[in-house]
Protein backbone atom coordinates (compact mmCIF):
# COMPACT_ATOMS: atom_id res chain seq x y z
CA UNK A 1 0.00 0.00 0.00
CA UNK A 2 1.44 3.36 -1.20
CA UNK A 3 0.38 5.10 2.11
CA UNK A 4 0.34 5.18 5.39
CA UNK A 5 -2.82 4.44 7.22
CA UNK A 6 -2.71 7.93 9.22
CA UNK A 7 -1.98 9.95 6.08
CA UNK A 8 -5.27 8.78 4.39
CA UNK A 9 -6.91 11.10 2.58
CA UNK A 10 -10.50 11.44 1.55
CA UNK A 11 -11.79 11.74 -2.30
CA UNK A 12 -15.27 12.49 -4.18
CA UNK A 13 -15.13 11.74 -7.62
CA UNK A 14 -17.73 13.55 -10.10
CA UNK A 15 -18.46 11.44 -13.11
CA UNK A 16 -17.65 7.80 -11.98
CA UNK A 17 -19.88 6.22 -14.48
CA UNK A 18 -17.71 7.26 -17.62
CA UNK A 19 -14.95 5.51 -20.07
CA UNK A 20 -11.87 6.85 -17.78
CA UNK A 21 -13.69 7.00 -14.02
CA UNK A 22 -12.33 3.18 -13.34
CA UNK A 23 -9.06 4.69 -13.67
CA UNK A 24 -9.14 6.99 -11.07
CA UNK A 25 -11.41 4.57 -9.04
CA UNK A 26 -8.13 2.11 -9.07
CA UNK A 27 -5.94 4.78 -8.46
CA UNK A 28 -7.47 5.72 -5.40
CA UNK A 29 -7.86 2.63 -3.89
CA UNK A 30 -4.43 1.75 -4.92
CA UNK A 31 -2.51 4.40 -3.33
CA UNK A 32 -3.89 3.88 0.04
CA UNK A 33 -7.15 6.01 0.08
CA UNK A 34 -10.72 6.67 0.65
CA UNK A 35 -13.52 7.35 -1.85
CA UNK A 36 -16.43 9.19 0.75
CA UNK A 37 -18.73 10.23 -2.09
CA UNK A 38 -19.54 10.01 -6.06
CA UNK A 39 -22.18 11.91 -8.54
CA UNK A 40 -23.22 11.26 -11.78
CA UNK A 41 -26.01 12.05 -13.58
CA UNK A 42 -26.75 8.04 -14.49
CA UNK A 43 -27.42 5.41 -11.40
CA UNK A 44 -26.34 2.76 -13.08
CA UNK A 45 -22.54 2.68 -11.56
CA UNK A 46 -21.76 -0.42 -10.29
CA UNK A 47 -17.91 -0.08 -11.07
CA UNK A 48 -18.16 1.44 -7.48
CA UNK A 49 -18.14 -1.60 -5.80
CA UNK A 50 -15.12 -3.36 -7.07
CA UNK A 51 -13.30 -0.81 -5.06
CA UNK A 52 -15.08 0.74 -2.45
CA UNK A 53 -18.53 -0.35 -0.78
CA UNK A 54 -19.32 2.80 1.68
CA UNK A 55 -19.66 5.62 -0.57
CA UNK A 56 -21.99 8.25 -0.28
CA UNK A 57 -23.49 8.83 -4.08
CA UNK A 58 -25.51 11.32 -5.57
CA UNK A 59 -27.15 11.95 -9.22
CA UNK A 60 -27.98 15.51 -8.15
CA UNK A 61 -25.18 17.90 -8.34
CA UNK A 62 -27.08 19.86 -5.87
CA UNK A 63 -27.57 17.08 -2.98
CA UNK A 64 -23.73 16.22 -3.82
CA UNK A 65 -22.46 19.76 -3.41
CA UNK A 66 -25.08 20.33 0.24
CA UNK A 67 -23.45 16.68 1.45
CA UNK A 68 -19.42 18.27 0.75
CA UNK A 69 -20.35 21.42 2.20
CA UNK A 70 -21.64 19.32 5.39
CA UNK A 71 -18.63 17.42 5.69
CA UNK A 72 -16.68 20.46 5.19
CA UNK A 73 -18.37 22.21 8.10
CA UNK A 74 -18.25 19.23 10.54
CA UNK A 75 -16.81 19.44 13.95
CA UNK A 76 -15.41 16.11 13.02
CA UNK A 77 -13.33 16.25 10.25
CA UNK A 78 -12.44 13.00 9.28
CA UNK A 79 -14.77 12.64 6.62
CA UNK A 80 -13.70 16.28 4.90
CA UNK A 81 -13.32 15.79 1.25
CA UNK A 82 -9.29 16.73 0.52
CA UNK A 83 -9.49 15.73 -2.94
CA UNK A 84 -12.26 15.83 -5.82
CA UNK A 85 -11.56 13.75 -8.83
CA UNK A 86 -12.73 15.42 -12.15
CA UNK A 87 -14.03 12.83 -14.80
CA UNK A 88 -17.10 14.92 -15.80
CA UNK A 89 -17.36 16.13 -19.58
CA UNK A 90 -14.97 18.53 -21.13
CA UNK A 91 -17.27 21.55 -20.90
CA UNK A 92 -18.05 21.50 -17.29
CA UNK A 93 -14.74 20.16 -16.20
CA UNK A 94 -13.75 24.82 -14.96
CA UNK A 95 -16.96 24.74 -12.98
CA UNK A 96 -16.06 21.51 -11.23
CA UNK A 97 -12.67 22.43 -10.55
CA UNK A 98 -14.36 26.06 -9.35
CA UNK A 99 -16.83 23.84 -7.19
CA UNK A 100 -13.81 21.79 -5.47
CA UNK A 101 -11.68 24.96 -4.38
CA UNK A 102 -14.62 26.78 -3.11
CA UNK A 103 -15.27 23.52 -0.84
CA UNK A 104 -11.73 23.66 -0.13
CA UNK A 105 -10.42 20.57 -1.58
CA UNK A 106 -7.52 20.07 -4.48
CA UNK A 107 -9.19 19.09 -7.94
CA UNK A 108 -7.63 16.28 -9.69
CA UNK A 109 -9.10 17.09 -13.18
CA UNK A 110 -9.05 14.36 -16.25
CA UNK A 111 -7.81 16.42 -19.40
CA UNK A 112 -8.53 19.13 -20.48
CA UNK A 113 -8.41 21.23 -17.50
CA UNK A 114 -10.13 23.45 -19.79
CA UNK A 115 -11.40 23.44 -23.88
CA UNK A 116 -10.71 27.56 -24.33
CA UNK A 117 -7.42 28.83 -23.05
CA UNK A 118 -9.04 32.05 -22.26
CA UNK A 119 -10.79 30.15 -18.92
CA UNK A 120 -7.26 29.14 -17.74
CA UNK A 121 -6.62 32.77 -16.24
CA UNK A 122 -9.66 32.55 -13.57
CA UNK A 123 -8.74 29.14 -12.59
CA UNK A 124 -5.17 30.18 -11.77
CA UNK A 125 -6.32 33.26 -9.26
CA UNK A 126 -8.71 30.94 -7.67
CA UNK A 127 -5.86 28.50 -6.98
CA UNK A 128 -4.30 31.65 -5.60
CA UNK A 129 -7.41 32.80 -3.15
CA UNK A 130 -8.25 29.60 -2.19
CA UNK A 131 -4.62 28.33 -0.75
CA UNK A 132 -5.43 25.10 -3.23
CA UNK A 133 -4.31 23.69 -5.85
CA UNK A 134 -5.48 22.27 -9.98
CA UNK A 135 -3.87 19.34 -10.83
CA UNK A 136 -4.38 17.16 -14.25
CA UNK A 137 -3.56 13.61 -15.65
CA UNK A 138 -0.46 14.08 -18.18
CA UNK A 139 -0.33 10.55 -17.60
CA UNK A 140 2.30 9.90 -21.00
CA UNK A 141 4.78 11.79 -18.69
CA UNK A 142 5.00 8.84 -16.75
CA UNK A 143 5.13 6.02 -19.22
CA UNK A 144 8.73 4.47 -18.82
CA UNK A 145 9.32 4.39 -22.88
CA UNK A 146 8.77 7.95 -23.06
CA UNK A 147 10.84 8.91 -19.82
CA UNK A 148 13.65 7.03 -21.47
CA UNK A 149 13.51 8.44 -24.56
CA UNK A 150 13.05 12.26 -23.38
CA UNK A 151 16.34 11.35 -21.20
CA UNK A 152 18.44 10.57 -24.47
CA UNK A 153 16.93 13.68 -26.24
CA UNK A 154 18.08 15.82 -23.29
CA UNK A 155 22.05 13.88 -23.24
CA UNK A 156 22.10 15.42 -26.87
CA UNK A 157 24.58 17.84 -27.97
CA UNK A 158 23.27 18.81 -31.34
CA UNK A 159 20.77 20.79 -32.26
CA UNK A 160 19.41 18.28 -34.42
CA UNK A 161 16.10 18.10 -35.21
CA UNK A 162 14.09 14.84 -35.02
CA UNK A 163 11.69 13.51 -37.33
CA UNK A 164 8.72 12.55 -35.57
CA UNK A 165 5.33 10.21 -36.99
CA UNK A 166 3.00 9.71 -34.40
CA UNK A 167 0.06 7.77 -34.86
CA UNK A 168 -3.03 7.06 -32.59
CA UNK A 169 -6.21 5.41 -33.82
CA UNK A 170 -9.03 4.42 -30.82
CA UNK A 171 -12.13 3.04 -32.72
CA UNK A 172 -15.41 4.88 -31.13
CA UNK A 173 -18.88 3.14 -32.18
CA UNK A 174 -22.12 5.21 -33.63
CA UNK A 175 -22.87 6.52 -29.78
CA UNK A 176 -19.78 8.78 -29.64
CA UNK A 177 -21.54 11.04 -32.63
CA UNK A 178 -24.39 11.12 -30.48
CA UNK A 179 -23.28 11.71 -26.89
CA UNK A 180 -21.40 15.25 -25.63
CA UNK A 181 -18.13 13.87 -27.29
CA UNK A 182 -19.17 14.42 -30.78
CA UNK A 183 -20.17 17.90 -30.03
CA UNK A 184 -17.27 20.61 -30.59
CA UNK A 185 -18.63 22.79 -28.22
CA UNK A 186 -18.80 20.60 -25.25
CA UNK A 187 -15.81 18.12 -26.20
CA UNK A 188 -12.93 20.61 -28.57
CA UNK A 189 -13.20 17.63 -30.90
CA UNK A 190 -10.79 14.82 -31.51
CA UNK A 191 -7.43 16.98 -30.96
CA UNK A 192 -9.01 17.44 -27.56
CA UNK A 193 -10.75 14.46 -26.50
CA UNK A 194 -8.07 11.72 -27.60
CA UNK A 195 -4.95 14.12 -28.67
CA UNK A 196 -4.08 16.28 -25.97
CA UNK A 197 -2.02 13.88 -23.90
CA UNK A 198 0.25 13.24 -27.48
CA UNK A 199 0.51 17.12 -27.76
CA UNK A 200 1.45 17.17 -24.55
CA UNK A 201 4.02 14.90 -24.52
CA UNK A 202 5.40 16.23 -27.70
CA UNK A 203 6.12 19.73 -26.05
CA UNK A 204 7.45 18.35 -22.80
CA UNK A 205 9.49 15.92 -24.72
CA UNK A 206 10.86 18.25 -27.91
CA UNK A 207 9.46 21.94 -26.95
CA UNK A 208 7.56 24.75 -27.07
CA UNK A 209 5.32 24.77 -30.62
CA UNK A 210 7.07 27.08 -33.41
CA UNK A 211 4.93 26.46 -36.21
CA UNK A 212 1.32 23.84 -37.14
CA UNK A 213 -0.20 23.08 -39.99
CA UNK A 214 -3.35 21.61 -40.21
CA UNK A 215 -3.93 18.89 -43.28
CA UNK A 216 -7.05 16.91 -42.45
CA UNK A 217 -9.97 17.35 -40.55
CA UNK A 218 -13.36 15.61 -40.11
CA UNK A 219 -15.62 14.92 -36.59
CA UNK A 220 -13.45 11.30 -36.21
CA UNK A 221 -9.89 12.19 -37.78
CA UNK A 222 -7.42 14.66 -37.99
CA UNK A 223 -4.11 15.16 -39.12
CA UNK A 224 -1.21 17.98 -39.43
CA UNK A 225 2.23 18.72 -38.57
CA UNK A 226 3.78 20.48 -35.74
CA UNK A 227 7.37 22.08 -35.77
CA UNK A 228 8.72 22.16 -32.55
CA UNK A 229 11.99 23.38 -30.84
CA UNK A 230 13.62 20.20 -31.44
CA UNK A 231 11.61 18.11 -33.62
CA UNK A 232 9.29 18.10 -36.77
CA UNK A 233 6.13 16.43 -36.21
CA UNK A 234 3.77 14.58 -38.49
CA UNK A 235 0.78 13.00 -36.13
CA UNK A 236 -2.60 11.31 -37.30
CA UNK A 237 -5.80 10.85 -34.65
CA UNK A 238 -8.39 8.49 -35.66
CA UNK A 239 -11.89 7.27 -33.93
CA UNK A 240 -12.82 5.54 -36.91
CA UNK A 241 -12.31 1.21 -36.96
CA UNK A 242 -11.39 1.25 -41.00
CA UNK A 243 -8.11 2.67 -39.75
CA UNK A 244 -7.34 -0.23 -37.45
CA UNK A 245 -6.51 -2.04 -40.99
CA UNK A 246 -3.78 0.51 -42.06
CA UNK A 247 -1.39 -0.69 -39.69
CA UNK A 248 0.77 -3.40 -38.31
CA UNK A 249 -0.88 -4.70 -34.48
CA UNK A 250 1.81 -6.13 -32.85
CA UNK A 251 -0.88 -7.65 -30.05
CA UNK A 252 -4.20 -8.06 -31.79
CA UNK A 253 -6.03 -7.61 -28.20
CA UNK A 254 -5.01 -4.01 -28.25
CA UNK A 255 -8.32 -2.33 -29.34
CA UNK A 256 -6.34 0.89 -29.82
CA UNK A 257 -2.90 1.51 -32.19
CA UNK A 258 -0.61 4.12 -30.44
CA UNK A 259 2.67 4.35 -31.93
CA UNK A 260 5.26 6.89 -32.15
CA UNK A 261 8.64 6.98 -34.71
CA UNK A 262 11.68 9.04 -33.95
CA UNK A 263 13.94 9.56 -37.02
CA UNK A 264 12.65 5.91 -38.13
CA UNK A 265 12.92 3.83 -34.82
CA UNK A 266 9.24 2.88 -33.55
CA UNK A 267 8.37 3.19 -30.13
CA UNK A 268 4.87 1.39 -29.33
CA UNK A 269 3.76 2.24 -26.36
CA UNK A 270 -0.15 0.62 -26.28
CA UNK A 271 1.05 -1.41 -23.46
CA UNK A 272 0.73 -0.07 -19.96
CA UNK A 273 -1.61 2.77 -20.53
CA UNK A 274 -3.91 2.19 -18.68
CA UNK A 275 -1.93 1.76 -15.54
CA UNK A 276 -0.43 4.91 -15.69
CA UNK A 277 -3.17 7.40 -13.40
CA UNK A 278 -1.32 5.40 -10.37
CA UNK A 279 1.54 7.27 -11.09
CA UNK A 280 0.03 10.25 -11.51
CA UNK A 281 -2.08 9.95 -8.18
CA UNK A 282 1.10 8.66 -6.00
CA UNK A 283 3.09 12.07 -7.38
CA UNK A 284 0.27 14.16 -6.92
CA UNK A 285 -0.05 12.99 -2.95
CA UNK A 286 3.83 12.94 -2.64
CA UNK A 287 3.29 16.72 -2.78
CA UNK A 288 4.39 16.92 -7.09
CA UNK A 289 1.99 16.62 -9.70
CA UNK A 290 1.19 18.73 -12.95
CA UNK A 291 -1.15 21.83 -12.48
CA UNK A 292 -2.39 24.62 -14.68
CA UNK A 293 1.05 25.57 -16.10
CA UNK A 294 2.23 22.67 -17.53
CA UNK A 295 -1.13 22.05 -18.91
CA UNK A 296 -1.37 25.64 -20.82
CA UNK A 297 0.51 24.91 -24.23
CA UNK A 298 -1.27 21.81 -24.90
CA UNK A 299 -4.85 23.44 -24.69
CA UNK A 300 -3.33 26.52 -26.72
CA UNK A 301 -2.02 24.36 -29.17
CA UNK A 302 -5.80 22.13 -29.60
CA UNK A 303 -7.78 25.52 -29.62
CA UNK A 304 -5.39 26.45 -32.84
CA UNK A 305 -5.87 23.31 -34.44
CA UNK A 306 -9.41 22.98 -34.11
CA UNK A 307 -10.01 26.82 -35.37
CA UNK A 308 -7.09 26.73 -38.31
CA UNK A 309 -7.57 26.55 -41.80
CA UNK A 310 -6.61 23.22 -43.62
CA UNK A 311 -3.38 23.62 -45.98
CA UNK A 312 -2.99 21.75 -49.16
CA UNK A 313 -0.17 21.54 -50.07
CA UNK A 314 1.30 21.08 -46.32
CA UNK A 315 4.61 20.17 -45.62
CA UNK A 316 5.47 16.79 -44.02
CA UNK A 317 2.27 14.94 -44.25
CA UNK A 318 1.38 11.91 -42.34
CA UNK A 319 1.68 8.85 -44.74
CA UNK A 320 -1.90 7.65 -43.51
CA UNK A 321 -3.66 10.87 -45.51
CA UNK A 322 -1.45 10.24 -48.28
CA UNK A 323 -1.35 7.43 -51.54
CA UNK A 324 1.29 7.30 -53.97
CA UNK A 325 2.66 11.01 -52.69
CA UNK A 326 -0.83 12.55 -53.12
CA UNK A 327 -3.39 13.27 -50.59
CA UNK A 328 -6.24 11.02 -50.05
CA UNK A 329 -8.73 12.48 -47.65
CA UNK A 330 -11.03 15.63 -48.79
CA UNK A 331 -11.03 18.15 -46.00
Amino acid sequence: MFKKEAETKNFAIIGCGGYVAPRHLKAIKETGNNLVAALDKNDTVGILDKYFYDVDFFTDFERFDRHLEKLRMMDNNNKKVDFVTICSPNYLHDAHIRFALRIGANAICEKPIVINPWNLKPLEELEKTSGKKVYTVLQLRHHPSLIKLKEEIEREKSDKKHDIELTYITPRGKWYDYSWKGELSKSGGVSVNIGIHFFDMLIWMFGEVKDYELHHSTKRSMAGFLELEKARVKWFLSLDEKDMNKVKIKDKKNQSFRSIKVDGREIEFSDVFSDLHTEVYKDILAGKGFGISEAKESIELTYKLRNAKIKEDGNFMHPLILKNGKKIFCP
